[in-house]
Order: structure tokens, then C-alpha cells, then sequence
């Protein structure tokens, strides 16, 4: 799995908070030589809310590979679904080319029972396979995987979406960006009533979310940072199911083996292969979020750019200030 490269520390942003908590300064990004731009990005810390403010809701965790949403956004997830949503997962490569196997058919195998495991201990309703051919996204036309995205968000009436970002830099792996575009587009025109008007013969209606919560391997406009400290525990859980290609697996126990051939151990591990690869995971495979997490005073946080629900200001322009004919 260092192809992710999920031990890699993403830019970060200095957060601002949400309505319960204290705001933070921006962090300005800026680019270099004559006539640069300056960014000045406002984020906010996004806590545990109680209770189920978002009862009704229903979001999908877009990913190409198996792996991408229980590293990059698994504790949103599990915050998400705390807080009250119905989560889908949507995985639109067949990960035939990532794991370990003996033949391909094996390996695409695995990698859906893994997924399907992953979905269950995220606990969303349903794990969904588009099956595009892995590593070999950038050769489908995009327009039909956006078609399909349009469909399942009227269908399923996603209302957030959780995906890479399609704005992030040096991103290399063609699968993530596709996915990335797929839906960025498929979310705005899954509103309107012009696209693929088909879907309504079928009983469906206009759909598209109003909140994208956009992760990324590198550099990136991070204007959300999600506190997945109480998460993290079943954030290591959900990325241990992913045995196949995932960055934990069995890898704490491999280690422990191999140490032990040589006569040293690490404390850390215990004394069980699952110990070592809940701790290996913990310590080791997600040390991205504990790093995250420490400028923000959080044990462990998850990185976005958000993109929230259009507000051009009308509708509270009109609460204050309408008045009786």
C-alpha cells in the first residue's frame, strides 16, 4: 500500500470552529512569481454532535479502491452515521490490481468480501460495486460513470458525498482523479431536470447533495478538519477488515514474527497477532490523523475541502425583512 502513500502528512489548514467552538486565524496558501494569488482559507474544527441532528440524511462514501475512504475519511464516516445518517458505499474500481492473490479473479474477490466487511463494520446499508478496470480508469468515458453516479444519487437521494478531491495537486493515480471528477459533476447536474430525463420515466426525481466533503493525498485547501478522537478505535477496526491490499491487514503480526525471528520485540505489539495488528495500525498505518489532529489540540482528526449547501442570502433576507401586504 505505499502507493497511497497514506503515511504521507498532507498541507494542512489552521481551523476555525463550527458554532460550538472558538474560531481559529486563516491559513493563507499563496502561489509563487509574478502576479500569484493569495488564498486565505478559513476552516473549521468539526465536532461530535449528540444526539441524531442528521436524522434522514443520507450520504455515500464515493472511493476507487477499497482502502481510500476507511484511511482518508473512515472516522467521518463512523461520526456520520453516529450522528444520525444512512451511509452507502460506492466503490467504483474492480481492485483487480492491488493485493494479494494468485490470479486475478482471486484478487477482485477478496478485495469485494473485504469492502463488503468494511461496509458493515462502517455500518452503512449497503456496499455498491461499479466495477471499472483498476488502474486503467482514465481510458472509460467519464461521462458514463457520471451517468451512473446521477442515477444512484436520485435513486438512493444522497444528500453529502464523501470523495477525493478533484482540485488536489500532484494527485498521479488515475483512478482517483476520475472518481474525483465523476462526481463533482454528477452532483450538480443529478438537480436538474435536462439530464438524463430517462430516470424520471423510472419514477425518479431531480436529486443532487448539498454537502461534499472532499479528502486528498496531497497538498489541498483544507477548510474542514473533522475530530474523529472518539472514532479512532473503530476507524482502526473498519481498516483492519481491508486485509488484502489495506495498509493494516496483517501487517502488526508480520512484524511481531519477524522481530521475534530475530530476537527483539516491540512492547507495543503485545503479545498476540491481534494486538499487533490493531496497535500496528493505530500507531503506524494511521499516523496520518494523529499528526493531523496535534495543531488543532485534537488526538486524531481527518482533512476535507468542504463545499457546503448554496445560500445566495434570499431566504434569510426574507425572514427579516418581509412584511404583511
Amino acid at each position: 500500500m505505499q502507493r497511497r502513500g497514506f503515511l504521507k502528512a498532507s498541507a494542512a489548514a489552521a481551523p476555525a470552529s463550527l458554532a460550538a467552538q472558538a474560531p481559529a486565524p486563516a491559513r493563507e496558501a499563496e502561489g509563487g512569481g509574478t502576479g500569484s494569488t493569495s488564498y486565505q482559507v478559513q476552516a473549521v474544527v468539526e465536532r461530535r454532535q449528540s444526539g441524531k441532528p442528521h436524522q434522514g440524511k443520507v450520504f455515500a462514501a464515493i472511493q476507487p479502491h477499497c482502502d481510500d475512504i476507511p484511511i482518508f475519511a473512515g472516522g467521518t464516516v463512523l461520526k456520520m452515521i453516529d450522528e444520525g445518517y444512512t451511509g452507502y458505499l460506492i466503490t467504483l474500481s474492480d481492485d483487480s490490481a492491488a493485493g494479494d492473490g494468485e490470479s486475478y479473479g482471486e484478487i477482485v474477490l477478496k478485495n469485494e468480501q473485504d469492502t463488503k466487511e468494511v461496509a458493515k463494520r462502517l455500518g452503512c446499508k449497503d456496499a455498491i460495486f461499479l466495477n471499472y478496470p483498476n488502474h486503467n480508469m482514465d481510458a472509460w468515458p467519464i461521462i458514463e460513470i457520471r451517468a451512473r453516479l446521477v442515477f444512484l444519487f436520485r435513486a438512493l437521494k444522497i444528500d453529502t458525498v464523501l470523495v477525493y478531491d478533484p482540485s488536489s495537486l500532484y494527485e498521479r493515480n488515475p483512478d482517483h482523479y476520475v472518481t474525483a471528477r465523476a462526481v463533482e459533476w454528477a452532483a450538480a447536474t443529478a438537480a436538474t431536470r435536462w439530464d438524463y430525463p430517462e430516470h424520471f420515466l423510472a419514477g425518479l426525481r431531480p436529486h443532487a447533495p448539498k454537502e461534499r466533503y472532499y479528502f486528498a493525498r496531497g497538498p489541498q485547501l483544507v477548510n474542514r478538519v473533522v475530530d474523529i478522537s472518539e472514532f479512532i478505535d473503530q476507524k482502526v477496526h473498519v481498516n483492519l477488515a481491508n486485509v488484502t491490499q489495506g495498509p493494516a491487514g496483517n501487517t502488526g503480526a508480520r512484524l511481531r514474527r519477524r522481530l521475534a525471528q530475530q530476537g527483539k520485540k516491540l512492547p507495543l505489539l503485545g503479545n498476540d497477532d491481534s494486538t499487533a495488528n490493531r496497535e500496528y495500525a493505530k500507531h503506524f498505518a494511521l499516523a496520518r490523523d494523529r499528526s493531523r489532529g496535534q495543531p488543532h489540540g485534537l488526538a486524531y482528526a481527518e482533512y476535507f475541502h468542504y463545499i457546503g449547501p448554496d445560500d445566495d442570502g434570499v431566504d434569510a433576507y426574507v425572514q427579516q425583512h418581509a412584511v404583511p401586504l
